[in-house]
């Protein structure tokens, strides 16, 4: 072959590959996996998650010094010992769920994303891999196992997590990764008041659970000095979706599962019309009671998508 064809190979060889990065599909992300957290005080992270939440324990799939609390077989809490460096950091990280772990691996990487150089096995033959978001947040993405079997949590006080929640300073830098780059769609946005918008909640691309941008942090990136503990508690939280909030809080208070723990004193109507109960385990990290479905109109914006269900 001469120079000219050669070159004219290597130019189509080239646009080729090209073409075939550009056309990289992402596998579909299709709800909540997890919520990671840290507990200081493992005995009483356990009571609050079995023995007020419900959930069942099991072994930790990822980290053999963790423990799963379980609500259902593809969702649940992973609770991790506390580093000596954390702070007033209780939040490892968020989980999504994805139909093929290795497949959004290459896609990240495809366009030019940090992404691992492979996917990780875990003991219970789910895979994943972790990224870090625009703002440093760590992300997993986690494929079930074929072989998940249904948890024996028989007084969960609700098997799904409908949406994660985390401290957020830039809702444009953090949409490029979600939004832009993995297709999360809007679902609702408000504030405390008309004038600021505090939460944006944008959907999985192929389901209807969500992450919830917490703007709280100004300008920057991390954890502000001035933030409290009890503060990034409340930003830092998952959702389990409810029929009737009020009947779930009346359940708990039917079996004295509150005890004395940091909790509402009862359920109230959101901003985004729907009732909640909010209750924190030892270290803060909140765990909200949500409606599906809106019983009010919402403030600040309309519902954009369909709601979760149970």
């Amino acid at each position: 072959m001469n120079r000219k064809l050669m070159g004219t190979a290597v130019i189509a060889a080239v646009g080729l590959s090209a073409v075939a990065l550009n056309a990289q599909e992402r596998p579909k992300i299709t709800g909540i996996s997890h919520l990671a957290v840290y507990t200081s005080d493992a005995t009483a992270t356990e009571h609050y998650y079995t023995a007020i939440l419900g959930a069942a324990k099991e072994a930790d799939p990822e980290n053999p010094a963790g423990t799963k609390y379980a609500f259902s077989s593809s969702q649940y809490v992973e609770v991790l010992p506390l580093p000596a460096n954390a702070g007033i950091n209780r939040m490892d990280h968020a989980g999504f769920n994805t139909a093929d772990a290795e497949g959004m691996r290459k896609y990240l990487a495809a366009k030019g994303w940090k992404a691992p150089s492979s996917v990780t096995k875990g003991k219970d033959g789910s895979r994943r891999f972790a990224v870090t978001d625009p703002e440093g947040n760590k992300i997993e993405f986690v494929q079930l196992s074929a072989s998940a079997k249904a948890v024996n949590a028989p007084k969960v006080i609700g098997s799904h997590l409908i949406h994660v929640g985390f401290l957020v300073h830039s809702r444009e830098a953090e949409d490029k990764f979600y939004r832009d780059l993995l297709g999360f769609r809007p679902y609702w946005f408000g504030g405390m008041t008309d004038e600021k918008i505090d939460w944006v909640s944008q959907q999985v691309p192929d389901g209807h659970d969500w992450l919830e941008y917490m703007v709280a942090g100004g300008p920057g990136t991390g954890i502000p000095s001035t933030m409290s503990q009890q503060t990034l508690g409340v930003l830092d939280h998952f959702a389990v979706g409810e029929n009737s909030v009020p009947d779930a809080f009346k359940k708990l208070e039917a079996e004295n599962r509150l005890g004395t723990g940091r909790h509402d004193q009862a359920p109230k109507i959101g901003k985004d019309g729907k009732y909640q109960f909010n209750m924190y385990d030892p270290d803060g990290i909140r765990a909200e009671l949500m409606n599906f479905k809106a019983t009010e109109k919402p403030c600040c914006s309309p519902f954009t998508a369909e709601d979760p269900a149970e």
